[in-house]
């Protein structure tokens, strides 16, 4: 393979001056997404030079035509037109164009030859594989995208406004005939009808799922603020789940081509236009010609290594504002990412004068897979953006921006089809308006209705009967040391995810203390608007309370390590807790919650072999702890995303904002029997971090004091980790109680590499493995008050030297399970102290 490195003249190859004219579109892929049942020709297969390896990126290109692909790594392509065509051109830097006759319209499995081209010396320097870092005529325009990416788009102007139609689309793809005769869709057979070829990877494809929505977005960049104004949804069979609705918008998050790094499913790829990007990508002038009259220079780019997360394509650009006119990117199908078998990004802007380039279209694809080998079943996702009537330099007030608008009003998703029409920015093809009759049709035949619950089942942990859910079901059983073998079963009222009002409720069983256990909860949406809640509720349970450093009031909260199947050493701390609560929340602005909480619990001893005693007032051992509360909290998560407008609503970005909490708690004496008066303070912060191609950090930090003396069953003991899973924000190696405070500052540092180290080793470059490492350090203190009530069996150690551990691990094995080696850093000499241990954790992820 040779690369293009150094330009001396314009006549780039010695190839015909046609076909220099026609490179502009070499390596533009036709993805616009439109009626394909209509195709003429298509034609795939492999493209491999004279040894028989594989030609990655090759230009692909219908003869006297400018629809074309590129070949992925495997050097395979796939490309069709609607036009009747009979040739193909074949062509990459360093090899002669091959010309291939096509016999017939459609043509699959077809095997290209490109034989090694000799060119003139004193027009091109010739590199193998990779570019010129130095002496790259590409490179001089990539700095020049530098220098003026902050001055394209709508970032000129005070503030801007313009309107916003999106189309998203999911599809089950390779259909076969097997899939056709299953039993699994007897009675359904209709819907293959519907069945079209993907011009992008050739695959036949049946659309499940479509989705469009209008939105008017108003920004100002003095304020920094921008605001989005839903004003339709319509979506196929699934009229009333903005659950789905706003899960798969989410997925395919805004993004900005001119960012060193972009976003997509968890990851940071690394950007063609990133200031980093030199190093990651081969960069290549092959063209230049007018684009909308502008004239523009023809880049095409490549990844210089294999397993990370990159992209392949090109793009245009303007030659005196260097803005993108049009750019694709499609990944690197050796990028470390799961389920994922094929991303594709294209995008154009348009000129609003000689200077300012304003995004026109936005269009994604990616196709979802089990596994990634062609042929295997999966499901594309497709997003088409498309933005007009843009205004600006039109001010509007702060409180503008922080008002808060109802984005679930009935009306936004049940507009008639004259909205539509006047709004679309594109008309729907033939084939989309034939998916919203058939996918309507589906939704009310009950073996489809019975398929969608199985699947909601797993999902959502509920299963459905009437306006009852019940679930959750991965909860049933458990086991500890006070209990032995628990059951447990619960319910929940659910008429639509936008319920008003609430009420849950379970009931678990234990087979070695023979007790029964409840629960019951309730909460009321007074207000939309402010989101005014009022809730309350008792549960009477066998908890471990030494789990976690900043408390919960959540009447059915139960942490993990309360009933885990398996645990190291004997789980025997427990408490028995009879917790109730009543109080209100409100949100006055938006991701800003207030709430307040009245609290009454008694806590003691569930085992003989663990102890809450204290010494009273009188110096009389107690045993059971009475105490009253109230708690002040204060809720912060900006960038947080939710769903619906009930009581409850769905976090969609769950892990990918950052958290604030700071609580007040008063302890009330001789109220309701009170045991005890004290003030306790609490606070977090939590926050993930993309760190460009490094992967990506998850920082929390914790800290509280309480300021009176109280026993052990109301300090902050350091939370321990007893169980065999990796459970984030405890110390692996630390056991339950081993450390007691009255005031802490905790640090929890958690790392993902994302494969950036594992890539670079050829062993292990095809396994997809992950590099994962930790840090948790803890200081803490116990004051000789608290010393003097303790009666019971524990003797008091705080961390006042700070205790830290680390941890190495490695993730993604099979893709659904990572392995942690936990080391203990200092405190070696505590009684029966774990100084190694291993944990593991099973998931799913990107």
């Amino acid at each position: 393979m040779f690369i293009c490195g150094a330009f001396r003249s314009v006549k780039i190859y010695s190839v015909p001056i046609r076909y220099l004219l026609m490179r502009q579109l070499l390596l533009v892929t036709v993805l616009l997404i439109t009626s394909f049942a209509l195709a003429q020709t298509k034609v795939s297969g492999v493209v491999n030079d004279e040894s028989g390896e594989p030609v990655a990126f090759a230009n692909v290109i219908f003869q006297d035509s400018n629809e074309g692909t590129i070949t992925n790594e495997e050097g395979r392509f796939y490309l069709e037109s609607d036009e009747n065509h009979k040739a193909i051109w074949v062509s990459f830097v360093g090899y002669e164009v091959n010309t291939v006759e096509l016999a017939k319209r459609t043509t699959y499995n077809l095997t290209v030859v490109l034989k090694e081209e000799a060119a003139a010396l004193d027009e091109v320097v010739v590199y193998s594989g990779k570019t010129s870092k130095t002496d790259n005529p590409a490179l001089d325009i990539l700095r020049k995208i530098w220098e003026n990416r902050r001055e394209n788009g709508v970032k000129k102007f005070d503030q801007y406004a313009y309107d916003k139609y999106e189309k998203l689309e999911f599809d089950l793809n390779t259909i076969d005939s097997g899939l056709i005769k299953s039993k699994v869709f007897k009675g359904m057979e209709f819907i293959w009808e519907q069945i079209d070829t993907s011009n992008i990877t050739g695959n036949s494809y049946l659309p499940i799922f479509i989705n469009e929505a209008f939105s008017k977005v108003y920004g100002d960049n003095i304020l920094n603020e921008q605001k989005e104004i839903l004003e339709g949804n319509k979506n196929s069979g699934f009229q009333n789940n903005q659950s789905l609705i706003a899960f798969v918008k989410d997925l395919y998050k805004e993004y900005d081509i001119y960012e060193n790094y972009l976003k997509f499913f968890d990851k940071a790829f690394t950007s063609p236009l990133s200031t980093t990007g030199i190093d990651v990508y081969n960069y290549v002038l092959l063209d230049s010609a007018f684009r909308d009259n502008k004239w523009c220079y023809n880049i095409v780019y490549y990844p210089r290594r294999k397993n990370e997360l990159t992209f392949k394509g090109d793009f245009w650009v303007n030659d005196s504002t260097w803005a993108i006119k049009e750019i694709n990117l499609q990944a690197s199908k050796s990028a470390n990412l799961n389920w994922v078998r094929e991303v594709y990004i294209e995008q154009e802007f348009d000129v609003l004068n000689d200077s300012i380039f304003l995004i026109t279209r936005d269009y994604f694809l990616s196709d979802f897979s089990f596994r990634k080998k062609e042929g295997a079943r999966g499901i594309y996702g497709k997003r088409t953006t498309l933005y007009d009537n843009y205004r600006f330099d039109i001010e509007k007030d702060k409180q503008f921006y922080s008002e808060q608008t109802d984005p679930y009003a009935y009306e936004i998703y049940n507009r008639p089809d004259e909205f539509w029409q006047e709004r679309r920015m594109e008309k729907l093809s033939k084939d989309e308006t034939g998916v919203y009759k058939m996918l309507d049709t589906l939704t009310t035949i009950p073996r489809f209705k019975s398929l969608y619950n199985i699947g909601a089942t797993l999902a959502s942990g509920y299963y459905e009967v009437g306006n009852i859910d019940v679930g959750p079901v991965f909860s049933i059983f458990g086991f500890n040391e006070a209990e032995g073998l628990r059951i447990r079963l619960g319910g929940r009222t659910y008429f639509s995810q936008n319920d008003p009002w609430r009420i849950e409720v379970f009931g678990a069983y234990g087979f070695r203390d023979d007790r029964f256990k409840y629960g019951v909860s309730g909460k009321w949406l007074l207000d939309r608007k402010s989101r005014l809640i009022v809730f309350g509720g008792n549960r009477r349970d066998v908890e471990q309370t030494g789990a976690s450093l900043t408390s919960s009031n959540d009447v059915l909260g139960r942490n993990l390590a309360s009933s885990s199947l398996i645990s190291v050493g004997a789980n025997d701390r427990l408490t028995r807790i009879n917790l109730s609560t009543a109080g209100f929340e409100i949100e006055p602005v938006k991701q800003l919650i207030f709430r307040l909480t009245g609290s009454y619990r008694t806590l003691k001893s569930a085992t003989d072999t663990f102890s809450l005693n204290y010494f009273d007032e009188n110096g009389v051992v107690q045993s059971e702890i009475a105490q009253p509360e109230i708690e002040l909290g204060v809720f912060y998560t900006p960038r947080k995303k939710t769903s619906g407008y009930g009581v409850e609503r769905t976090i969609i970005n769950d892990g990918d904002y950052p958290s604030f909490y700071l609580g007040y708690t008063y302890g009330l004496k001789d109220v309701l029997g009170g045991d005890f008066q004290y003030t306790k303070i609490q606070a977090l912060y939590s926050q993930p971090w993309n760190i460009g191609g490094l992967g990506r950090l998850w920082s929390t930090v914790e800290a509280g004091r309480i300021f009176d003396p109280v026993p052990l069953g109301l300090l902050s003991p350091v939370p321990g980790n007893q169980t065999l899973f990796s459970i984030y924000n405890t110390f692996t190696n630390l056991d339950f109680y081993e450390f007691v405070t009255d005031t802490y500052t905790s640090l929890h540092l958690q790392h993902n590499f994302g494969g950036r180290i594992f890539s670079r080793i050829p062993v292990l470059r095809n396994l997809d493995l992950r590099e994962i490492v930790g840090f948790r350090a803890i200081y803490g203190s116990i004051s000789e008050d608290n010393i003097a009530l303790n009666a019971s069996n524990l003797v008091y150690r705080a961390p006042e030297d700070v205790y830290w551990e680390w941890s190495v691990g490695v993730g993604n094995i099979f893709r659904i399970f990572r392995i942690d080696f936990n080391f203990r850093g200092n405190y070696l000499n505590n009684p029966e102290a774990r100084q190694f241990g291993v944990t593991g954790e099973f998931g799913f992820s990107f």
